[in-house]
């Protein structure tokens, strides 16, 4: 019984090593939405954006296109589920 526990344990163990080794480094997704929105060559939706973002929640979507709308990086030309996000300038680089 008791190697039957300790096997267990240890397959418990092995199973979370394997999960921590599923997560994304700090910062991938933001990354992603970042180059996502860098490869849009004009406007786009939050939905194209998504679709560009498999993985990322919408939440998180949002909260970068919010941080880059800050930067002026983009802008957002409407209201609603298909308001227009637009690239300003030429590059977006953060900092």
């Amino acid at each position: 019984m008791k190697d039957r526990d300790e096997e267990e344990v240890r397959g418990y163990r092995e199973f979370e090593d394997r999960v921590d080794q599923l997560k994304s480094p700090l910062g991938a997704k933001t990354e992603l939405v970042d180059a996502a929105v860098k490869a849009f060559s004009g406007t786009f939706t939050l939905h194209e954006l998504e679709r560009a973002c498999m993985g990322v929640s919408r939440d998180m979507v949002r909260k970068v296109l919010r941080d880059l709308q800050k930067a002026g990086f983009v802008e957002c030309l409407g209201r609603g589920p298909g308001a227009i996000w637009q690239k300003k300038g030429n590059t977006l680089k953060r900092g």
